[in-house]
């Protein structure tokens, strides 16, 4: 019977220091929010590069994405109009569809007539603009990919000096409460650089390469349709 007592008396204890554990533990727990002001003034810039980013990946991916859809037999409709002569609406058609590949064969439509030079020169120009207007803001992503990590650096290096000042001007002991913002700031802002740069760079890439996939459609669609205008029946 006094071990039962023993037994029965000493369970609400124990269930009262697990409660007050768990208390602790959640109590320790770390939001999101509290680790970005840990992070310091590094998070500021930051995240205006992340914001960037993100705007700039979208309004790119949106524009790459409309001007690599070209109609159904679009080329083999203008080439069929260009070989029955009916130029006008060629043009027309160049007008209504609104892609690079289009406005460059729109221009070498409207120079037709021309000497052949002149015809692939005009083309190859708009050609250029074309592709200024799809590289638009790419090299601003490529700069946030490789600023990003080195600003979280940069806010590690600070983070570091904070801690090692907190050291010399401390007297005796060196508790962890002391040398915690420091670290906190080293290693929040190195993380966040990381996480804002990676899928920079990544993003960067991947428009580089939809922008080359429309880059070979423009130059097969203006080689073709030079090749067109050197047919005999023409």
């Amino acid at each position: 019977m006094t071990s039962l007592f023993l037994q029965i008396t000493t369970t609400p204890a124990d269930t009262t220091v697990a409660l007050a554990e768990g208390a602790e533990a959640a109590d320790s727990s770390v939001s999101l929010l509290d680790l970005a002001m840990a992070g310091g003034w590094a998070m500021i810039p930051l995240a205006l590069l992340s914001l960037a980013a993100v705007y700039i990946f979208f309004e790119r991916y949106l524009t790459l994405k409309k001007a690599a859809k070209n109609p159904d037999g679009f080329s083999d409709r203008i080439k069929s109009m260009v070989l029955a002569g009916d130029i006008n609406g060629a043009r027309m058609l160049c007008a209504q569809t609104n892609t690079p590949v289009s406005r460059m064969l729109g221009k070498g439509v409207s120079r037709i007539g021309n000497p052949l030079k002149n015809i692939e020169t005009s083309i190859e120009n708009v050609g250029k603009i074309e592709i200024s207007k799809l590289e638009r803001n790419l090299a601003a992503l490529a700069t946030i990919a490789g600023a990003a990590p080195m600003l979280g650096f940069l806010g590690t290096v600070t983070g570091m000096i904070q801690a090692f000042i907190a050291i010399a001007q401390a007297e005796g002991s060196v508790s962890p409460q002391l040398l915690s913002a420091g670290i906190y700031q080293a290693m929040v802002t190195t993380a966040t650089g990381l996480m804002i740069g990676l899928p920079a760079y990544v993003g960067y890439n991947y428009l580089v390469s939809k922008i080359d996939n429309i880059v070979h459609a423009m130059e097969y669609s203006s080689i073709e349709f030079i090749d067109l205008l050197q047919e005999p029946q023409l």
